[in-house]
């Protein structure tokens, strides 16, 4: 059997599984579904009992204090929380499945419940009606009797003071018992209004027994009647505060309490709904895991079973195959592939190991006949490598010849002329000699004049003298640095001089003017010999290139801080200039546009590598044509010996191309 229906059957059989699998998780959640809403509805409801628990319970809390204390804004909240208990019986309780059987006992109670706060508010209306006009009304009338009386006695020694002072402060008791008891019901203020009352009486008479005008009598007369009605409005509004508070027990707490207990019996079902719900979901989880368990394990062994059968007819023929690419790997060409018979893809396997094999051999033969092609390729490149350095040592040598040819130029006229000068001072001194042996003798002024001549003999000599010193110290030094790369501390100036010093015959015969601007104590840790050849080197290249045909012009050499660890030399010149294409293969070795006049193109692709590689620098180009051309060398004060590539500038401005800027 081909693999591919081995492995679609190891998939087949995982299908079933999924199957399976997926048809009883399906049935279970179903009924898991159904037992979670039942728990949910339950939870709903006894969130829905719960409210109109808490409902009922505040609207209750607020009748009490408005019963204590009326005010239209308690008045407000209990209405709208009576609105919203009737909205929640009859939106919510009434739609809800659990709840729906037992609504109509909930709004019967809670419709008892809130017409008693009706009637409750018809009784509290009549108690203040009664408090008013019949307990506060009298009591106003008396105590306009009492400042009658009280102003109808004429001094405070009259026989009627005493008891007029005892019956006016039991009246004032009487009056704050009374307010009192209405306001918090208290039957000790009830008792000492009903005591002070009795006093009231009782002092009456004894005041008028006493009395000594008409005015004082006939206001105790009617003092003793408003008494009276006082007495009769304190009871009648003893007895309407009793009834209130009975209306008060049976219509809103009574109420209340049982709308409280049938809220608590069905939170008692729903709690017994929601454990039977709960069990149901728990009973269904464990059935279906324990089915799933039983199902996955038989499955299970079946697949491992046929996984191992089909793992062991693949494993064996890829481990011959495998043997195979080991022994072809090892360079074992000669062992045959097994199993290249097969007509499965184990089979086609085997076959394209065969190929391979076969191609391994074709592959050693071809290696074989590189490695010998590659072997006479290195052999030329060495050649080529080492025409190359013979080529760059002859150019280092031509400029060093160069070098020489200058100095023994310059070297040429002061020698010349102090040879002039030494044969003219020997000729004067053999004259000398004659005329001071002669007969005649020697006068003072010949004297004189041998002596100024041969000052002046003498100073020439040392001048010129002198100044071949310089020339062949300046040749020796600059010699030196040349042929030894040694690094040594140098001053840039002094080097540059030296090194102009031997550059002045060129400039001569080209009529080049040459200025240098390179500040003095610039010191450098490096390879002036190295330094001599670049500026040699481009100075070359440009009296050939830049003024051709013996053109005058004028180059450039100045020199800068760049930080406080890099040195920049511009070489600049006013000469033909460069094309883009000359400029992007300027650096390139053996490139020259005068190769038919005996140029070898290594000149600035030696300065390139001593720049970037001897130095550790950066060298740049720009060039226009007809503008001239602007070399510009960054390196370190201390030469690091390392090619760089960085194409920014410390200071972070945009930065010239590594080798070449192409110009339009």
């Amino acid at each position: 059997m081909p693999i591919r229906w081995r492995i679609l059957s190891i998939a087949a059989l995982n299908s079933a599984v999924v199957v399976v699998l997926v048809a009883l998780i399906w049935n279970g959640v179903r009924v898991l579904g159904s037992a979670w809403e039942d728990v949910r509805q339950v939870r709903e409801s006894d969130k829905i009992l719960a409210r109109l628990e808490s409902e009922t319970g505040h609207l209750q809390n607020l009748i009490h204090r408005y019963i204590n204390q009326p005010s239209p804004e308690l008045f407000g909240e209990i209405l709208h929380l009576r609105e919203a208990v009737l909205e929640t019986l009859t939106t919510r309780a009434s739609t809800d499945p659990m709840l729906s059987g037992s609504v109509q006992q909930l709004e019967r109670v809670t419709e008892r419940f809130l017409s008693g706060f009706g009637e409750l508010r018809r009784v509290q209306a009549t108690i203040a009606k009664t408090y008013q006009d019949e307990v506060l009304a009298p009591a106003r009338d008396m105590a306009g009797l009492y400042s009658i009386i009280e102003g109808a006695t004429g001094h405070r020694d009259a026989l009627i003071w005493p008891s007029l002072g005892k019956s006016r402060e039991a009246f004032t008791a009487m009056l704050v018992a009374a307010n009192a008891y209405y306001l918090s019901l208290a039957s000790a203020s009830a008792e000492e209004a009903r005591r002070n009352t009795d006093t009231i009486e009782t002092t009456i008479p004894v005041m008028a027994d006493l009395a000594d005008n008409d005015l004082q009598r006939m206001a105790l007369q009617r003092l003793s009647a408003r008494t009276k009605a006082l007495r009769n409005g304190f009871a009648k509004l003893s007895e309407q505060l009793a009834n209130r508070t009975e209306l008060l027990h049976n219509a809103i707490d009574a109420n209340q309490a049982e709308a409280s207990s049938a809220i608590d019996e069905l939170s008692v079902k729903m709690r017994q709904r929601q454990q039977k719900a709960q069990e149901t979901f728990d009973q269904t989880l464990a059935d279906i895991s324990r089915k799933v368990l039983s199902i996955a394990v038989i499955f299970l062994g079946i697949i491992i079973t046929a996984g191992v059968l089909i793992a062991l007819s693949i494993r064996l023929p890829l481990q011959q195959i495998m043997a195979a690419m080991q022994a072809i790997t090892s360079g074992d060409l000669n062992r045959s592939v097994q199993g290249t018979g097969a007509s499965d893809e184990v089979g086609e396997m085997a076959r394209a190991v065969e190929v391979f094999r076969e191609n391994a051999i074709a592959k050693r033969k071809t290696e074989d006949e590189l490695r010998a092609a590659k072997e006479r390729a290195e052999t030329a490149l060495n050649e080529l490598n080492a025409a190359q350095q013979n080529l760059i040592d002859a150019e280092r040598l031509a400029a060093l010849g160069g070098l020489v040819a200058g100095v023994a130029h310059e070297v040429n006229n002061p020698i010349g002329i102090s040879l002039t000068v030494a044969s003219s001072f020997a000729r004067r001194t053999e004259m000398f000699e004659a005329e001071l042996r002669s007969e005649t003798g020697l006068r003072r002024s010949q004297l004189e004049d041998f002596v100024r001549t041969s000052q002046d003999a003498a100073h020439q000599l040392v001048g010129n003298l002198q100044r071949a010193g310089e020339l062949i110290q300046s040749f020796k030094q600059v010699a030196v640095d040349r042929s030894h790369a040694e690094r040594r501390i140098f001053n840039l100036s002094e080097a540059t001089d030296q090194i102009i010093a031997s550059l002045r015959p060129a400039l001569k015969k080209a009529s080049i003017l040459l200025s240098v601007e390179v500040p003095e104590g610039l010191v450098i840790d490096g390879y002036p010999g190295v330094y001599g050849q670049i500026l040699t080197n481009l100075f070359l290249n440009a009296a050939n290139h830049a003024f051709p045909d013996r053109r005058s012009g004028a180059i450039a050499i100045s020199a800068k801080h760049r930080g406080s660890d890099d040195v920049e030399i511009i070489f600049s010149d006013n000469g033909v200039g460069m094309t883009p294409d000359v400029q992007r293969q300027a650096f390139d070795p053996f490139f020259t546009t005068r190769r038919n006049e005996g140029g070898t193109g290594l000149g600035l692709h030696i300065v390139y590598n001593l720049v970037t590689q001897q130095l550790g620098g950066r060298m740049m180009l720009d060039s226009r044509l007809g503008q001239g051309t602007t070399f510009r060398i960054i390196m370190p004060r201390a030469a690091r010996g390392g090619n760089t590539t960085i194409d920014q500038d410390r200071d972070g401005a945009a930065s010239w191309p590594n080798r070449t800027m192409s110009s339009t």
